[in-house]
C-alpha cells in the first residue's frame, strides 16, 4: 500500500520554491523600473480578460459573498491599481536631493512569501503580485486551502504573461501541495526575506516565530460613528452599501454603528427605510450563537450570507427586502458575540449621548480583538473629527465615507490596498494601506560637504566660547556672594 505523505511532499516543494525564488530574484533585482512595469502592465492586462470567470469561480469554490461583487474587486485590482503604479519609481534612485547632495535608492526586500484569504482570493492575489514585481521581489504564494483552485488559476495566468516578458522563472510562483508545514517552511526558511499575511490569522502566531519581517492584514471590527452634524441619509446609505458589499465579507467593512443619542431615532428611521431590520432580542440571541465555535474561533460557514440565509440558520425569517441584520447593544464583552467581528451583513448598534461617550465606546470596539485597522466617522464638526483621528488606537481613520470602498482607496485618495495594516494599533510592521513601497528598503546616499578640519575647528571655537562664558559667569557668582555676604555681616550687626 503507498502512502503519500502530503506535509513532507509540502515540505520539499516549499524548498525548492524558496531557493529558485532567491535565485531568479537576483536576476531581477538587476531589471530597471522600466522593465518591471512593462511586465507588471502584462500581468494586469491578461488577468483583466478573466476577472469575471474568476469571479464566479470562487464563489463556487468558497462559497462565500457575491460574484458580481468579487468582480468589481478583481476589476480594480487590474485596472485602478495598474493606474496609481504607473509612474511610481520603487528601485533604483528613487530620489535626489541636488541641493543638499543627497540620494534615496530603492532596494528590493527579496523573496516574499504570501498568504491570502479565502474570503478575497483573486484581488488580493492579483495585487500582491502586481506590488511585489513592480519593487523587483520575487513572491511565493501559500494559497488558502478553502480558495486554492481559483488562487492556482489566477497565478498560472499571470505567470504565463509575466514570464512571456521576461520575469525570471520562479520569481512568481506557487505552493501546489499546500499544507501548514509547507507553509511554516516556506516562512521559515533562510531565503525569506518578508511574510506578508492577508487574513489568515491561523498562521500568524507561525508567521512571527520565523523571526522574519511581517505585514498583517488581519481583523477590522471596524465602528462606525454616526455624529449629530452629519448628513444622516448619506451616513446610512455609505453603511449599506459597505457592510453589504459581497455580503459583507471585507474585514475593512463596519461592524457597528454608534449613534449620537439626539439622532438616534432619524437614524433608526433611515437604517429601516434602507433595507435594515433590527432583531429582537430573542433573535439577537440566536443569530449570536452562531457566529463563534467553543473554542471562541469564527464559523467560516456564516462568512458572506446573505441576511435571508443567515435568518434562516438562526431559526426565524425576514422578507427579501431586508439587506442587513442589526442587534441593539448596549455594553462591549468578551461574550458579546455582537462585540466583534462578523464577516456578514450584521451589525450592532450602539446609542451614546455624546460624541466622547460614543469616542470612548468606539475604542472600547477597537480594543475588544486588538487588530483594529479602520474606523469611519460621519460628521461635519471638524473639531469632533480631529479628536476622533488623535485618540484612536487604529491604523486609518475615514471621514464620510463607506469603509470598504474608502479603505481600499476607491472612495478616498489612499493607495489602492487588498492588505490594511494596523501596526502597533493591532499586529505587523505597519499600519499603512500596503504598496511597493513597504516592499523595498531604502539606501541612503549622502556626499560630502564640509571638511573634517572645519568640524573641528567649529567644535573647538564652541569650546573655547563655552569657556570664556564659563569663566565670567564663575566671576560674576563670586561678587554675588561677596555682596551677599557683606549685606548679611551689616544686617547681623544692626541687630546686635
Amino acid at each position: 500500500m503507498n502512502i503519500i505523505d502530503n506535509d513532507l511532499l509540502s515540505i520539499q516543494e516549499s524548498r525548492i520554491l524558496a531557493e529558485n525564488a532567491r535565485d531568479a530574484q537576483k536576476a531581477l533585482a538587476t531589471f530597471p523600473q522600466e522593465k518591471l512595469d512593462e511586465i507588471v502592465e502584462r500581468m494586469a492586462e491578461e488577468i483583466d480578460k478573466h476577472t469575471s470567470e474568476l469571479a464566479r469561480m470562487s464563489c463556487e469554490e468558497t462559497d462565500y459573498g457575491k460574484w458580481q461583487d468579487k468582480c468589481i474587486k478583481n476589476r480594480f485590482a487590474c485596472e485602478y491599481l495598474r493606474t496609481r503604479l504607473r509612474g511610481m519609481r520603487c528601485v533604483g534612485i528613487i530620489n535626489e536631493d541636488k541641493q543638499n547632495r543627497t540620494m534615496d535608492v530603492g532596494v528590493p526586500m527579496g523573496v516574499i512569501v504570501a498568504l491570502c484569504p479565502a474570503t478575497s482570493p483573486v484581488s488580493t492575489t492579483i495585487y500582491k503580485a502586481l506590488i511585489a514585481i513592480k519593487s523587483g521581489n520575487a513572491i511565493i504564494f501559500s494559497p488558502h486551502p478553502r480558495a486554492k483552485c481559483v488562487i492556482a488559476k489566477t497565478l498560472d495566468i499571470m505567470i504565463r504573461a509575466a514570464e512571456g516578458y521576461g520575469l525570471p522563472a520562479g520569481a512568481l510562483a506557487y505552493l501546489h501541495t499546500v499544507t501548514p508545514s509547507g507553509t511554516t517552511e516556506l516562512m521559515n526558511h533562510k531565503a525569506t526575506s518578508l511574510i506578508m499575511n492577508t487574513g489568515v490569522p491561523k498562521m500568524l502566531q507561525a508567521a512571527y516565530q520565523a523571526g522574519k519581517p511581517v505585514i498583517y492584514g488581519g481583523n477590522g471590527n471596524g465602528p462606525a460613528f454616526i455624529e449629530r452634524t452629519a448628513n444622516i441619509k448619506q451616513a446610512v446609505c455609505d453603511i449599506i452599501a459597505s457592510k453589504t458589499f459581497d455580503n459583507g465579507i471585507a474585514s475593512a467593512a463596519e461592524q457597528s454603528i454608534v449613534v449620537d443619542s439626539c439622532i438616534a431615532t432619524e437614524v433608526k428611521a433611515e437604517l429601516l427605510n434602507n433595507g435594515g431590520y433590527f432583531m429582537s432580542e430573542d433573535e439577537a440571541k440566536r443569530l449570536g450563537s452562531l457566529f463563534f465555535r467553543f473554542d471562541g474561533s469564527a464559523d467560516s460557514e456564516m462568512f458572506g450570507k446573505t441576511a435571508q440565509q443567515l435568518a434562516k440558520k438562526a431559526g426565524f425569517l425576514v422578507p427579501d427586502s431586508v439587506k442587513i441584520l442589526i442587534s441593539e447593544q448596549k455594553y462591549v464583552s468578551e461574550d458579546n458575540p455582537y462585540s466583534k467581528e462578523k464577516l456578514c451583513p450584521v451589525l450592532a448598534y450602539y446609542i451614546e449621548d455624546d460624541w466622547m461617550h460614543a469616542c470612548e465606546k468606539c475604542i472600547e470596539l477597537l480594543l475588544s480583538e486588538r487588530h483594529g485597522h479602520t474606523l469611519v466617522i460621519h460628521s461635519n464638526d471638524e473639531e469632533v473629527i480631529r479628536q476622533f483621528a488623535l485618540k484612536k488606537p487604529v491604523g486609518r481613520v475615514l471621514v464620510n465615507t463607506p469603509a470598504v470602498f474608502g479603505s481600499m482607496g476607491a472612495t478616498t485618495n489612499l493607495f489602492p490596498a487588498m492588505t490594511l495594516g494596523s501596526g502597533s494599533a493591532g499586529e505587523g510592521m505597519t499600519s499603512d494601506n500596503v504598496s511597493p513601497m513597504n516592499l523595498i528598503y531604502v539606501r541612503k546616499v549622502g556626499y560630502g560637504v564640509r571638511k573634517t578640519e572645519e568640524i573641528v575647528k567649529g567644535v573647538l571655537a564652541e569650546e573655547d566660547n563655552s569657556s570664556r562664558l564659563t569663566t565670567c559667569k564663575e566671576e560674576n557668582d563670586s561678587e554675588n556672594i561677596q555682596m551677599l555676604h557683606s549685606i548679611l555681616k551689616k544686617a547681623i550687626e544692626a541687630i546686635q
